[in-house]
């Protein structure tokens, strides 16, 4: 069967990361949506997405095919209704449709002569920005169950003190010495060729995805998600950071998530609880407006390619969109628009010639070429934001 995953209703609260991808490309526990996917269904995927993703993550269509809701993570008994998935069947779950049946030939689907499946089980759903640090957790857990069964880690290093080592799992090449390893709250997965770097306090969950690494005296806990190639250091708490991505020195990140090819400059902090102790409100770019989560722990929302200078502080509950650069003393507002250059004091314009120079140089510096369609892309989420720049 050919399976592609759609974005779903959920496209739009899961702004600004879907602004650079489609849903089933955001990272949450240890793999990306469409990874899980993959190795639940032991199949490859394609996407339906926006027309201006498309190019980069085209949609792949044979005669007979399974659509599912990439806001929804799969389960063993999820997958297995899936499987089973007849032609003009469709999958619901509370009023949403979850995955449905579709030949090549149909050009529109009535789901009104479809045979409905009520789907009453448990599962994730990554609906919200919020989902991706608050339900990481779990997802771990369900990662870190299906990657690692049947399998062996790596011995674990004697230099290093551990507890609960049956609930670590290391990959080959990775280096681990001289740390502090708590996998009793959660498990701690360290990825292909990542390092763990002398002096690192580690209390599980953790996801150190390949190639990644924590630095010397970094303080790692509360189910936190380093993605591939990703570079952390300081205290880093409940926090998921797509691959790519740097908070390389000291300073604060909690209950947040950073995009790709973002870097937090030295010493910057984020807030992630009000001095009154109230529910945060996160921007909407559904209502464009500031919405309630009904979270009290809620930091940092950065989209891709975003930059702080060093200091930086930002307040309980920002969000920050694609390609912005900030610096100056002092905390900017809650919303920064993309490509947005500038700090408390106000912003200006970032344009893409100027940003587009940066990425590619970061994107060099990890013999990652910045491609024409990269370009094209963030041109489009350049004309896109417009509205909600000032200048």
């Amino acid at each position: 069967m050919n399976y592609i995953l759609f974005d779903g209703s959920a496209r739009t609260a899961l702004l600004p990361f879907t602004f650079t991808r489609p849903v089933a490309e955001i990272r949450v526990g240890i793999l990306t949506i469409r990874e899980k996917w993959e190795m639940h269904l032991g199949s490859t995927t394609s996407t339906i997405t926006e027309d201006y993703l498309s190019e980069k993550h085209p949609m792949v269509e044979l005669e007979e095919n399974v659509m599912i809701n990439a806001s929804y993570l799969p389960n063993t008994t999820l997958v297995a209704l899936i499987e089973d998935l007849k032609e003009n069947q469709v999958i619901y779950h509370n009023d949403n449709i979850v995955a449905f049946f579709a030949k090549e030939a149909q050009e529109e689907i009535d789901f009104d002569t479809y045979e409905v499946i009520d789907f009453k089980g448990d599962v994730i759903t990554i609906e919200q920005t919020w989902d991706i640090f608050s339900k990481n957790e779990e997802a771990l857990q369900e990662d870190f169950d299906l990657v690692t069964a049947g399998r062996t880690s790596v011995s674990i290093s004697k230099t290093n003190t551990v507890i609960n080592p049956e609930n670590i799992f290391i990959e080959e090449g990775a280096i681990v010495e001289h740390c502090i390893l708590n996998a009793t709250k959660g498990p701690i997965y360290v990825g292909r060729d990542a390092e763990i770097w002398e002096g690192a306090m580690v209390r599980g969950g953790l996801a150190l995805c390949n190639n990644a690494v924590i630095k010397m005296g970094a303080k790692i806990y509360g189910a936190t998600t380093i993605g591939p190639y990703g570079k952390v250091c300081g205290e880093v708490s409940n926090s998921v950071i797509f691959g790519y991505s740097s908070k390389g020195h000291e300073g604060y990140l909690g209950n947040s998530v950073l995009g790709e090819w973002c870097n937090i400059g030295a010493d910057s902090n984020n807030s992630n609880l009000k001095n009154n102790y109230a529910k945060v409100k996160l921007w909407s770019y559904e209502t464009e407006r500031f919405e309630q989560t009904g979270l009290q722990f809620c930091g940092l929302m950065m989209g891709d390619h975003s930059k702080s200078a060093i200091n930086t502080m930002f307040n309980t509950g920002t969000v920050v969109g694609v390609n912005v650069n900030i610096y100056a003393p002092g905390f900017p507002r809650n919303f920064v628009p993309s490509f947005s250059w500038g700090g408390a004091s106000g912003f200006t314009t970032y344009g893409t010639k100027k940003a587009f120079e940066t990425a590619k140089v970061m994107m060099e510096r990890r013999n990652v070429e910045f491609t024409e369609q990269d370009a094209a892309i963030l041109t489009h989420v350049f004309e896109e934001t417009k509205k909600w720049r000032k200048d």
